[in-house]
């Protein structure tokens, strides 16, 4: 933990001059911001090797009205959607959870600019932090991130 997963319309995909992202780059941009996070004491708040962000096209979605008002407003009715979940473990305060938001969704705003300005296009950031019922890991990664004796 913690894992931000990224769910979005398929029609990002195409190539950056038909109205899609580099949707990789995103996710290396995400995880740097969130390892760059700090809490009160400055100490990293998540672990390097439990972070992961992972990104999922739907190949099929309906957003909104399909497109009718993008094209009677004279838009291509191109409409696109991009929504973040991130899960985190509790023991965190809300200056963190906050701080972590603000950070996740400026690199997101900032990676989506383009298509802010020009595109009609939705995206929502939600942090979840709960109890789980039932929580098994197992990871080879987390020893390479270790400090060596």
């Amino acid at each position: 933990m913690p894992h931000l997963v990224i769910l979005y319309t398929g029609n990002l995909d195409l190539p950056a001059a038909q109205g899609g992202s580099d949707m990789k780059a995103l996710c290396r941009k995400l995880a740097d911001t969130m390892l760059a996070a700090r809490d009160e004491q400055g100490k990293q708040v998540f672990p390097t090797g439990g972070t992961r962000v992972l990104a999922f096209p739907a190949a099929h979605y309906a957003v909104a009205d399909d497109g009718s008002a993008g094209r009677s407003a004279g838009g291509d009715g191109n409409y696109a959607f991009v929504y973040l979940n991130l899960r985190m473990a509790k023991g965190r305060s809300a200056a963190v959870h906050e701080a972590v938001g603000k950070a996740v969704e400026a690199t997101t705003k900032a990676h989506f600019a383009e298509h802010l300005a020009t595109r009609h296009i939705g995206i929502t950031l939600q942090i979840d932090e709960g109890h789980e019922v039932f929580d098994a890991k197992n990871s080879s990664l987390h020893p390479l991130f270790q400090p060596k004796a």
